[in-house]
This record gives C-alpha cells, structure tokens and sequence, in this order.
C-alpha cells in the first residue's frame, strides 16, 4: 500500500478542477468544512482524515470518468480543495516531528 504522501502528489485531475480547487485552499477550514464532507472526522488526525477524503474523491472521479448523473463538479472541488488543504498541514505536522 502507497504512503499518504505517495497517493496525494500521484493524483492527477484535470486543470480546470485542480485550479478551482486551488482557489479554496486559503478559505479551508477544517472545522466547519470536514464536518460537511466527512462527518464525524473532525477531530481526526490528518492521515486518518486523507485517506478518508483520498477515497471519497476517488469515488467521484470514477462518477466523473463514467458520466455518471449523479456526479457533482461542486463536491469534487470541495473534496480536491480539503485534499489539498489536508495534505499541505499534513506536510507541516511531519516536518515539525522531524525538527523535534
């Protein structure tokens, strides 16, 4: 099974969404933004709580690749967005640890 680190920069979209996402990164917040995407994991660690939003965008690129109907661009931005935002505090944790 790939690290954390791995799956995330592996992730390839197109532009269009990851640009979009982009723009949300600096607007995350984890408090009032995971609670709608990924409810109950809050207060999780950020690995548990990658993973989570890893496989949940995972599911909607599949949606989206087979032109499922039920495929929203919206929560795909979400989840890209809090991947990102996750991913960039995750990096942040790891280094301190490794400071200390």
């Amino acid at each position: 099974m790939q690290d954390i680190q791995s799956r995330v920069k592996q992730l390839k979209r197109p532009g269009l969404l990851v640009r979009a996402a982009l723009f949300g990164v600096d607007e995350y917040r984890r408090s009032r933004d995971l609670q709608r995407l990924l409810p109950g994991l809050g207060s999780a660690a950020h690995g548990p709580v990658l993973i989570a939003l890893l496989e949940s965008e995972r599911a909607l690129e599949d949606e989206r690749i087979a032109h499922q109907m039920a495929y929203s661009v919206a929560r795909h931005i979400d989840l890209l967005t809090a991947i990102m935002a996750e991913h960039r505090d995750f990096e942040a944790v790891q280094r301190a640890r490794a400071l200390s």
